[in-house]
């Protein structure tokens, strides 16, 4: 069945399909929490048609997540606790860019050897989105590492609170994606990765782009 003709919705290049920064007046602006890794900001904002809306925004310092890939195509999950949903989950390393001027390449880097005891030899980009722009400005950005070894053991980082807990696991690449299809992976981070990552293989890994590409306009980190 074809899309309906009365609705008049133009087919476009998807070559041009692009997300644009915007910024719409700001009326009012007042911190109703601030909280030791967040704030939120309850903002009034300018319509187009001159009137106003009212948005609680969680402020985010941002966030970086590691897709570690071996030799073999096996994706490296930890599991972890978390709290607000009462689920343990499988993920992919991450971790906040919560230390200043660090740059994400290095917090990946660093999450990478604090949550897995790894390091990489070959980073890059997979993917980058927004976790939920209704209501956050929380980033994320997506590194594909390769090359890996260990940490020595004398380097490592002790781990603390719910991460003493992590329980590290290899998946083979095609059992994650399927896993992924089948609704047994939730976390945002483990099902953009590894469907992400999936798609970049299929296209003989052309479409990665550079560890260090910039984030992309309208994916900045906000300032605290």
């Amino acid at each position: 069945m074809s899309f309906p003709e009365e609705l008049d919705v133009p087919v476009v290049e998807g070559s041009g399909l692009s997300d644009a920064l915007a910024q719409r007046r700001l009326v009012g602006s007042e911190v109703v929490f601030s909280g030791h890794v967040w704030d939120v900001v309850r903002e009034t904002v300018e319509l187009p048609d001159g009137g106003t809306v009212v948005r609680d925004v969680q402020r985010h310092p941002g966030a970086v997540t590691i897709l570690a890939l071996d030799d073999d195509e096996n994706v490296l999950f930890i599991k972890q606790y978390r709290h607000p949903i009462r689920r343990e989950m499988w993920e992919l390393p991450a971790g906040l860019l919560d230390v200043a001027d660090e740059e994400p390449l290095v917090a990946a880097q660093r999450e990478l050897a604090e949550e897995a005891d790894l390091v990489a030899a070959d980073w890059a980009v997979v993917a980058d989105w927004f976790n939920s722009p209704g209501g956050s400005s929380e980033a994320n950005r997506i590194y594909l590492a390769r090359g890996l070894s260990a940490v020595p053991a004398g380097e490592r980082h002790t781990r603390e609170d719910e991460e003493k807990d992590l329980v590290p696991v290899r998946v083979p690449l095609e059992q994650a994606v399927r896993a992924v299809l089948e609704g047994r992976l939730a976390n945002p981070g483990s099902v953009i990765g590894v469907l992400a990552l999936h798609a970049a293989k299929a296209g003989g890994w052309k479409d990665l782009r550079p560890a260090d590409a910039p984030w992309p306009t309208g994916l900045i980190r906000p300032e605290r």
